[in-house]
């Protein structure tokens, strides 16, 4: 069998058809034929070996939806025709701590999908089945595929940092992680802000969910927000004033990171000390989390 894709040739280059052939089926693996695959800024980065670990030809595509065309011989969660959903992460070790907890995204052996293995801009992939999740039928296959990597991003830290319908959170940036963090929070029952440098976006925040809308460029907002959230979620690359944004925060807030920031980031020391703030990041779903995620 030959498969049918997309790919890279080079560093930075156009996306040409490509065709190769697939390894042999693992016992724990399942074919899924393709139907679709979401555009994720990763697979950008992946591209233009931003992170300079990419290998080409490299076929990009990790939010993906299919269904299973074929089984191995231990794969005892899914059946040829399933619809299934594939996202990030292609397989870990099952046996350290972490897999053993549930936290397989922190896994040191983890695989992804499309980093030194063909992704999803594809008509077929082979891959580790426990990592294919089935679809709720209420769910639809467009909607759904960017919650495979995009959606399992921002609720992550939702659940690791115990967020509770009456958390006053705000959501920095209204872009792809954004919308569906905006959808998200409001899903937890909280008091949810969108914080944006573009004002237009303050009515398309507002119909995803979002009760209030703050403008970067007011110059008043970091007086008159002044420790108002306890929980923000960044989930845009670009630099800002953080030393700004941490005002914002009220006591034991927490400024988590899922936006891969362009540059490092500087901040006091002082203000996480008086105010016991967090700074963190978060990456995506554990298998558990990423099932409960789909679900909701």
């Amino acid at each position: 069998m030959i498969i049918a894709c997309f790919a890279a040739k080079k560093e930075k280059s156009p996306l040409e058809a490509y065709e190769y052939p697939p390894g042999e089926l693992g016992e724990h693996d399942v074919e899924v034929s393709i139907s679709h695959c979401g555009i994720c800024h990763s697979d950008i980065h992946l591209i233009d070996n931003d992170w300079k670990v990419s290998q080409y030809p490299l076929v990009p595509g990790h939010e993906i939806i299919g269904n299973i065309t074929a089984v191995g011989s231990r794969v005892h969660d899914h059946k040829i025709g399933d619809r299934v959903g594939i996202g990030w992460q292609r397989s870990s070790c099952f046996q350290c701590a972490l897999c053993g907890t549930g936290e397989e995204n922190l896994c040191f052996s983890q695989k992804a999908t499309c980093v030194g293995y063909h992704g999803g801009f594809a008509k077929k992939i082979i891959t580790d089945g426990r990592f294919a999740f089935h679809i709720p039928k209420e769910l639809s296959s467009e909607g759904a595929a960017p919650l495979l990597c995009g959606g399992a991003t921002v609720y992550s830290p939702f659940i690791t940092h115990n967020i509770k319908p009456t958390s006053n959170v705000g959501i920095i940036g209204i872009g792809g992680l954004g919308h569906l963090a905006i959808k998200f929070a409001s899903a937890f029952g909280c008091e949810v802000t969108a914080l944006s440098h573009t004002p237009d976006k303050k009515e398309e925040a507002l119909r995803l969910g979002a009760h209030h809308f703050l403008s970067s460029t007011d110059k008043n907002l970091f007086v008159n927000s002044a420790n108002r959230f306890d929980f923000l979620l960044c989930t845009i690359s670009a630099p800002l004033n953080w030393e700004e944004y941490l005002s914002l925060l009220s006591p034991k807030g927490i400024l988590c990171f899922v936006g891969a920031q362009s540059e490092p980031i500087s901040l006091p020391v002082f203000p996480l000390i008086v105010g016991r703030k967090t700074i963190c990041g978060s990456n995506i779903a554990g298998r558990h989390d990423l099932k409960n995620m789909l679900e909701l």
